[in-house]
C-alpha cells in the first residue's frame, strides 16, 4: 500500500540522490538537502549546488536491526559523513568492513541499490560511501 508513495518520493528527489545536489545561497552558504530558504542566514535567494561527494567519516554505528525492507543488508554500517564543502550528511558506508572505519576516513559518495520489490521488481537507488580509491 506504502510502496507508490515510497516510489514517487524517490523519484522526486532524485537528483539528490544520485549527484548530491544540495542548495547554495547568495551568501555563500553550502547545505544539504537543499532547501527554499537558506538555514543559516534565511536568504531566499538559493540555487542548485552540487556537492564533490568527497567527505570524511565523523561517527558511525552499525545498525544490527534495520527498518523493515532493509534486513538483507543487515548488519550495515550508517555514518555521518563531513563533505569536504562543510555539510553533514547521514548515509550508509559500502564496500567497507566494520572493523576498517575509523574517525576521519576519507570516503567519496556511490550510487548503490538501497532497496528491491521482489513482487514490483521495482529497484531503489541512493547514494552511499565508501573509502576513497587510492
Amino acid at each position: 500500500m506504502g510502496k507508490p508513495m515510497q516510489v514517487a518520493r524517490h523519484w522526486r528527489h532524485f537528483r539528490e540522490k544520485y549527484a548530491l545536489i544540495g542548495g547554495k545561497c547568495e551568501n555563500g552558504h553550502v547545505f544539504f538537502p537543499k532547501r527554499p530558504i537558506c538555514p543559516v542566514c534565511g536568504s531566499r535567494n538559493v540555487e542548485e549546488y552540487q556537492f564533490s561527494g568527497k567527505g570524511k567519516v565523523i561517527s558511525w554505528t552499525i545498525v544490527r536491526n534495520p527498518p523493515s525492507g532493509f534486513e538483507y543488508y543487515r548488519p550495515y554500517p550508517l555514518a555521518l559523513v563531513q563533505l569536504e564543502e562543510g555539510p553533514v550528511v547521514l548515509a550508509q558506508l559500502t564496500d567497507v568492513e566494520p572493523d576498517e572505519i575509523d574517525f576521519g576516513m576519507e570516503v567519496e559518495m556511490v550510487t548503490r541499490k538501497v532497496r528491491e520489490f521482489d513482487e514490483d521488481g521495482i529497484i531503489l537507488y541512493a547514494y552511499k560511501f565508501r573509502p576513497v580509491l587510492k
